[in-house]
């Protein structure tokens, strides 16, 4: 079996002449947590994006699980397992956390009107199933206590742990986290990398762009740095920060947010 739960080949993707992406080529590990660094318009969104499946590359391959998921809509490949969070977490504010969650398995039986008419015992049995699954994933993430609470209550930070949160109620192989500690608070991103560290141990892989170097040096077993388009250089943490091109990459742009 490849090692590899995700295989980017030779990606490139241009907007109006310029070239967003260019022949990027990246790998990830199972199991294990890959931090994606850059300074601003790198095009570290972008190549988010195309892995996701919401932009489509001009040319080049991306492999999940070794299955090639280039064309393939964004739904399908969150339905294989690969799944992503935004720089913006994306709540519903006027529902309650709780409702949130509940919101996340896909293919549940009572999105079927005929179901809800004909196999309502089984309806409500799934429905009991995904409450207690929500209320045991809001728990490990410290949310337990705000579940009546509508989502729009809740504090930046705190939108950055129910959007994870969230994706666990879809089962993923792999996640995607864009900027994840961006306007998280001190104390919540100390837990948040608790949750990370954890979720790696139960087996989830992970890419992670961060703008935050500390956070990549403390989470990343590999990083990889991407600069106008290219993977300019790629290994361990304490090897690419120290680098002298990334140190020049970021040369006053260490604080920028985006990309």
């Amino acid at each position: 079996m490849n090692a590899d739960m995700l295989r980017v080949k030779g990606v490139s993707k241009s907007f109006g002449g310029i070239k967003a992406v260019d022949n990027c080529n990246l790998n990830v590990e199972r199991k294990s947590i890959v931090g994606l660094i850059g300074p601003n318009g790198a095009g570290k969104s972008t190549l988010f994006e195309i892995i996701t499946g919401f932009e489509q590359p001009d040319a080049g391959e991306v492999f999940f699980r070794n299955e090639n998921v280039v064309g393939l809509p964004s739904f399908k490949i969150a339905r294989q397992g690969l799944v992503r969070t935004f720089q913006i977490p994306q709540a519903l504010n006027k529902m309650t956390v709780l409702e949130n969650m509940m919101l996340g398995p896909q293919l549940q039986r009572g999105e079927k009107i005929w179901n809800v008419l004909l196999r309502w015992p089984q309806v409500k049995k799934e429905e009991r199933a995904v409450r207690e699954k929500a209320l045991s994933v809001l728990d490990f993430f410290d949310l337990l206590p705000m579940a009546d609470e509508y989502a729009g209550a809740l504090s930046g930070g705190q939108k950055k742990l129910l959007s994870l949160a969230r994706t666990l109620m879809t089962d993923p192989e792999m996640l995607l986290l864009d900027e994840p500690f961006a306007g998280v608070n001190p104390t919540l991103s100390k837990k948040l990398i608790g949750h990370i560290h954890e979720l790696k141990e139960e087996g989830i892989t992970f890419l992670i762009i961060e703008h935050g170097i500390p956070y990549i040096m403390e989470l990343s077993d590999t990083v990889y740095v991407l600069n106008k388009g290219e993977i300019m250089t790629s290994g361990e943490p304490g090897d690419v920060i120290s680098d002298r091109c990334v140190l020049e990459a970021y040369l006053g742009d260490t604080d920028a947010q985006g990309g």
